[in-house]
């Protein structure tokens, strides 16, 4: 299969390959997705197929504005507008009771949920309303890599098993959105991401909002169903080719627990990398050390994240040891991410 490359000036050209029933890899402000039309069971199909992704893992449909995603849902709550109102367009996404007939069951996995969201980057929403159609798109990336955040990634990954690629340039928040699921007055995150916990609570004041425990258990338990309501939280995702090791806990006792991490690999006859803040990479002696950016900017490591677990790869290094972060704001995420790119390899300071 010959893929096609668009510039943003070609969108109507990847709409209307969509349109046709084509799949398209394009720029959302989180990652960059590859979509279809989430009513043409053919397409959807060809999404799976070309990520090489289970398919009891539901997708997110990606609609222009909120009226496009009443029409999808059976019923809204109250609370449900409100987030709609709060953090739309942006990175947030709804699991909402689905109609029947509007998507295919492969986007829904066969559950009686759609997971929804109405992305902020201006070409994505372009493109969607040209096509005509809710589009169902997860991360343009092949099944278990690092998401992409940049048009060559998703080339590296998709080139020749996809329609096209339109061409925004580099992603801004770097990480996949947060997936919540309102029962009632509680507002269950699913999956950390963009849009914080700390700016959930803020936004529905009295109301009760999962916090991140509360989180891990969700996606244990979901782990465990045979179809999960949410993307992200059944298969292992976004792991570099080497094995990777998180240190989490103590900033003052990471960086002599990394050091000796990376010695022992090394003893071991490993080619040996680390990922670490700004502030501790100058004292790791490693074949490479990643900067994720200054500690104290979580939304920096966060944005550079999956290209720098792509680097780990193109430098072909055996073992990775990343440091930890602060699990508040963006960090809950950031740290998800990490969790499900080491296997749940924990080193605990």
């Amino acid at each position: 299969m010959m893929t096609q490359y668009w510039s943003v000036d070609e969108t109507n050209e990847a709409a209307a390959a969509l349109a046709a029933g084509g799949i398209v890899a394009f720029p959302t402000e989180t990652v960059y997705g590859l979509g279809g039309d989430a009513g043409n069971t053919q397409a959807v199909r060809r999404i799976f197929e070309a990520k090489g992704r289970p398919s009891d893992n539901p997708l997110i449909v990606h609609v222009e504005d909120v009226p496009a995603a009443m029409r999808l849902a059976k019923q809204v709550s109250d609370l449900e507008r409100l987030l709609m109102e709060a953090f739309w367009p942006g990175p947030l996404t709804l699991v909402l009771p689905v109609r029947e007939g509007v998507v295919s069951s492969l986007v829904t996995a066969g559950l009686d949920t759609v997971a929804v969201r109405v992305p902020a980057h201006e070409v994505a929403r372009e493109l969607i309303a040209a096509s005509g159609r809710p589009i169902a798109a997860p991360s343009a990336n092949r099944s278990g890599r690092p998401s992409p955040t940049l048009a060559t990634h998703v080339r590296g990954d998709l080139d020749g098993r996809i329609d096209g690629l339109l061409d925004g340039g580099p992603t801004g928040v770097g990480l996949e959105s947060t997936v919540v699921q309102v029962v009632g007055d509680r507002i269950h995150i699913l999956r950390p991401g963009g849009v914080t916990r700390e700016m959930l609570r803020q936004a529905v004041g009295e109301r009760a909002v999962v916090d991140g425990a509360d989180s891990q258990a969700a996606e244990s338990a979901a782990s465990q169903e045979q179809a999960p309501r949410s993307p992200g939280v059944k298969y292992a995702h976004y792991a570099p080719q080497g094995e990777l090791l998180l240190v989490a806990g103590n900033p003052a006792d990471m960086i002599a627990a990394v050091q000796a991490q990376v010695a022992e690999a090394k003893a071991r006859g490993l080619r040996v990398g680390v990922l670490a803040c700004a502030e501790h990479a100058p004292r790791y002696e490693a074949d490479a050390v990643l900067d994720f950016g200054s500690r104290s900017e979580p939304e920096a490591a966060a944005q550079s994240l999956y290209a720098l677990l792509r680097e780990c790869d193109e430098r072909g290094l055996d073992f990775i040891v990343a440091e930890g972060y602060d699990e508040r704001g963006i960090g809950a995420a950031l740290m998800n991410r990490l969790r499900k790119a080491a296997g749940g390899r924990v080193l605990q300071v």
